[in-house]
């Protein structure tokens, strides 16, 4: 079980005047009901014949908002984990969306942006999440997308995470899963933002977040479950030699999957091939000292 450290920096919040402006096409709540179309941006109600790239969860952009296919995945975690509520305190850690999203999110939540430097990402809050210099408890939910994998150590991110999350908060973490067990790159790698990859994780990442504390369940499209209870890929996608996608199935067989991604949203929101799409749902144990 983690400790809780001496108390931090007072929270402070910081809002752009440049952030405060949305279009009005954005929904009124992150939880509103989607509008029809053949695909659908589930986080700024886009609707249109297609998305533009490939289906893979680096493409399929939105041309409204910009969100690629794992964006679309992280607000579907979100919105199918954390019940509907007014005043949630959030923090998203580098978010890769722009102005507009950022807006939006500041009508829906008490939402501040991280990051380490700004360099790649502009952020109203610098953080280090190996030692985030902000109190116990600051917030309700915290959503991390990509980040945890340029950390040396992954624990004590994880220790600092659950420290800053309430009682009964959630950590939604997604992580690029790319083979069957974690361990380091074999050779210098970097992401587009220039950034080093310190890790390259596998699905034995829920052990390290249930050692950290958390509750944790492991969040997939339902292709994935179907993938795991046949043994094989099934995804009629081509194959993409980044990930090991036969690897990533057998990990996953034995361990409780929670589907937040039916076939029919799937092709919705263009969030495929399932094996890209893994996400955990740590919560904070209530009443946890």
């Amino acid at each position: 079980m983690t400790t809780r450290p001496r108390p931090r920096t007072p929270l402070r919040r910081f809002v752009p005047d440049s952030w405060l402006r949305i279009h009005p096409a954005w929904p009124a709540s992150p939880w509103a009901p989607l509008p029809e179309g053949t695909v659908v941006c589930n986080i700024c109600h886009w609707t249109g014949d297609g998305f533009d790239g490939l289906g893979h969860s680096e493409s399929a952009d939105c041309p409204s908002c910009g969100a690629i296919a794992r964006d679309r995945f992280l607000f579907l975690c979100l919105q199918q984990r954390v019940p509907e509520q007014a005043g949630l305190t959030l923090l998203e850690t580098s978010p890769r969306l722009g102005r507009e999203y950022r807006a939006a999110m500041r009508r829906w939540f008490d939402y501040r942006a991280s990051d380490y430097d700004n360099r790649a990402h502009r952020a109203d809050l610098v953080l280090d999440l190996q030692d985030i210099d902000l109190p116990d408890d600051s917030f309700d939910i915290v959503l991390s997308s990509h980040v945890l994998e340029h950390l040396p150590d992954t624990d004590r991110a994880l220790d600092e995470l659950y420290r800053v999350i309430k009682p009964g908060g959630h950590l939604i973490l997604l992580v690029p899963v790319l083979q069957g067990e974690t361990a380091p790159p074999t050779e210098p790698e970097f992401h587009g933002d220039a950034t080093e990859v310190f890790w390259r994780f596998g699905p034995d990442l829920t052990g390290r977040l249930a050692e950290r504390g958390f509750d944790v369940h492991i969040l997939c499209p339902a292709d994935l479950i179907t993938s795991v209870e046949v043994g094989e890929a099934i995804d009629d996608e081509p194959a993409y030699g980044e990930f090991d996608s036969q690897a990533i199935v057998a990990a996953l067989a034995g361990r409780d999957l929670t589907c937040v991604v039916t076939r029919e949203q799937a092709t919705r929101h263009v969030i495929r091939p399932s094996y890209m799409f893994l996400a955990w749902d740590c919560s904070v144990p209530v009443g946890d000292d």
